[in-house]
């Protein structure tokens, strides 16, 4: 009896060494007889009371290794199967016909028009800066000479996002940056003049959306601390980046102005014209358009960020990138840009 269950072990075995598959469903049949759940080998360990107590180690071992050929076995004819339908399908395969045409793809307005800004201010110095969107009140406001009580902060509506103690560097309200001044802040903080950076990022306000302001978008700021620095510089870099960005006849003009981190302040405009009935909505019939905020940095600012005040000045200035990038592509609604519409953006497709 012993001997009779030991040679249909042997006779199994000698079945999986020789069986063959020649597609994906005689593979999936094979371990369904031999490794399966109901396999063909399972019953044999409850022979296991017929064999002899001397030789139930060897029939054990001859039963595993029975398992272990089957294995071994469906391993290879998985192996096989698949190299072969990737011969047939490599075949099929004409690499003499012309490949599909993929779609070309498309950089953003607001990225093309932040590249455009940052190199126009490289090539002349300056260095780009980042910091945290999430912000907390002294980066973004005290520090900018913006205190709790300040008037100015009502020119903002601010996200909060956290409650914490009374503002402090240490410990402050959390809130989404509402402009990237507080990359200045940082930057000087942590850095010695002379200073020369660009601060491009998104910022959040809690404003209605409509087709020309919203909730978030981006902005580009500067920052020049050096000794002996003038309002004349800035006037002269601002000139150069109006002509770079909207031609070499651009001419431009300043206007007083407030902001809480500047001292004097101004806004600058460039003149668009009045060529067509467009030029007469954007600019309210005037000619002129208001592109950025600028001014000198006030000397609270300098002492907030730890620079002597009587021994550097510098200038800043900020603008809006979606503003920026609605006047070089003519684009009438800022919410275009935040929609993800592909009619739209295919058109932007091949600009660099």
């Amino acid at each position: 009896m012993a001997n009779e269950v030991f040679q249909r072990v042997e006779a199994l075995i000698t079945e999986i060494e020789n069986a063959t598959a020649g597609n994906a469903e005689q593979v999936e049949a094979f371990r369904i007889r031999y490794l399966g759940t109901k396999n063909v080998l399972k019953p044999l360990m409850g022979e296991m009371r017929n064999i002899p107590n001397d030789q139930k180690r060897d029939f054990g071992q001859l039963v595993n290794r029975a398992k272990e050929v089957a294995q071994a076995k469906y391993d290879a004819l998985q192996a096989a199967t698949r190299e072969n339908a990737g011969a047939d399908a490599g075949a099929k395969l004409d690499l003499t016909a012309p490949a599909e045409p993929l779609p070309l793809g498309s950089r953003h307005p607001i990225a093309l028009t932040m590249r455009r800004i940052i190199g126009i201010f490289e090539r002349i110095g300056f260095t780009v800066a980042e910091g945290p969107e999430v912000e907390d009140d002294w980066h973004n406001f005290t520090a900018m000479n913006t205190p709790e009580d300040h008037p100015a902060r009502d020119m903002q509506d601010t996200f909060y996002v956290a409650a914490g103690m009374p503002a402090g560097p240490d410990n402050a309200d959390m809130l989404l940056r509402t402009h990237t001044s507080s990359v200045q802040a940082r930057t000087m903080e942590n850095n010695r003049p002379p200073i020369r950076i660009i601060a491009p990022g998104r910022v959040y306000r809690n404003e209605t959306i409509s087709a020309r302001s919203h909730a978030q978008f981006h902005q580009v700021e500067g920052l020049y601390i050096a000794e002996k620095v003038s309002f004349a510089d800035m006037k002269a870099t601002l000139l150069h980046f109006a002509r770079e960005m909207y031609g070499d006849k651009t001419k431009i003009r300043l206007r007083p102005s407030y902001f809480p981190f500047t001292e004097p302040s101004a806004e600058m405009d460039i003149w668009w014209g009045l060529e067509s009935e467009h030029d007469y909505r954007i600019t309210k019939g005037t000619g002129w358009l208001e592109i950025l905020g600028c001014g000198m940095v006030d000397p609270e600012v300098l002492k907030n960020c730890g620079i002597d005040p009587e021994k550097y000045t510098g200038y800043a200035f900020g603008m809006g990138i979606e503003r920026q990038a609605m006047l070089l592509y003519n684009i009438t609604d800022i919410r275009l840009m935040f929609e993800n519409d592909v009619r739209f953006l295919k058109q932007f497709a091949g600009v660099l």
